[in-house]
């Protein structure tokens, strides 16, 4: 079983022919509410791929909280660790433009989870053959929950986004550290491939249409983006996460698990929608076999 501590959030997305300047009014394309939430989408892209997932995390008692637990139940995830908290579900609110994304995220229910619950859910790490976290949720959280699965022997994968919720006890607890590349810059700074050699086969650096770097304890790998047409790179990063960690929990290597979990981000930014996009298990080793 793949645990996911994490956020859900009802995505409220625009779509524009160019951003906007500071002050300026653009008009925009298209306009959607679609469920997303860091947590909630690496949990969907783990269900796709094969994982047995089950969430931990928080919806409001609005009409998005309704929303999003049916969501997650359609995709076949256990919701029964996501609690109602009176008031607001999260939200992100979307810009998406020249094939890239803004995000600005309202965490509601999410920063309304305390580390006094997580630490009520060991039977539940007790049980995941691996265990997956996000900084969409308040540090304290993520703290409890990493010093929980280090107690019992049980893998972590923390992806640091956003990374201005990262502490430096992390890098002890965590098994696995996920950043983007500009997450790695703040978390270890421009030179923050040197970092990478500090982590074999622990830190890889998500680089976008151009795949992913790491270190396997003699080399720097490089592990190239594949040529595709992006309509949505919002749930990119969930992809590779989600993915990477389905391989890691079945016992597959570091080295190809990223590689899967590349293939997997680049199916991804082809739909849609953060959780629309995610790919299934068959789409993803078709990739891998067309590209090697």
């Amino acid at each position: 079983m793949i645990t996911v501590v994490g956020s859900v959030n009802m995505d409220l997305v625009v779509r524009t022919k160019r951003f906007p300047e500071q002050g300026e009014t653009a008009m925009g394309e298209l306009f959607a509410t679609v469920p997303g939430g860091k947590g909630a989408n690496q949990a969907v892209a783990a269900a796709r791929l094969g994982g047995d997932v089950q969430m931990i995390g928080a919806v409001g008692t609005d009409a998005f909280g309704d929303q999003l637990l049916r969501g997650l139940e359609a995709e076949e995830v256990n919701v029964t660790a996501v609690k109602r908290k009176k008031g607001a579900s999260g939200i992100a609110n979307i810009l998406l433009s020249e094939g890239d994304n803004r995000i600005i995220v309202v965490p509601g229910a999410n920063y309304r989870v305390t580390p006094e619950e997580v630490s009520g859910y060991q039977t539940i790490f007790s049980s995941s053959h691996m265990v997956m976290m996000q900084l969409e949720m308040p540090a304290p959280v993520i703290q409890r929950t990493l010093e929980i699965c280090r107690s019992l022997g049980v893998p972590t994968i923390l992806n640091p986004a956003p990374a201005d919720g990262f502490r430096k006890e992390f890098l002890s607890l965590a098994d696995y550290l996920t950043p983007n590349e500009t997450e790695a810059e703040a978390l270890f700074g421009k030179m923050w491939t040197k970092a990478l050699e500090d982590f074999p086969n622990r830190l890889v650096v998500t680089l976008g249409k151009e795949g992913a770097r790491f270190y396997d304890g003699e080399n720097h790998i490089h592990v190239k983006g594949f040529h595709t047409q992006a309509t949505d790179t919002t749930g990119a990063g969930d992809a590779f996460n989600g993915a990477l960690c389905v391989a890691l929990s079945e016992g597959i290597p570091f080295k190809e698990s990223v590689y899967f979990a590349n293939a997997a981000a680049s199916l991804a930014v082809e739909k849609f929608g953060a959780q629309g996009g995610m790919p299934d298990r068959k789409k993803v080793l078709e990739r891998l076999k067309g590209h090697s």
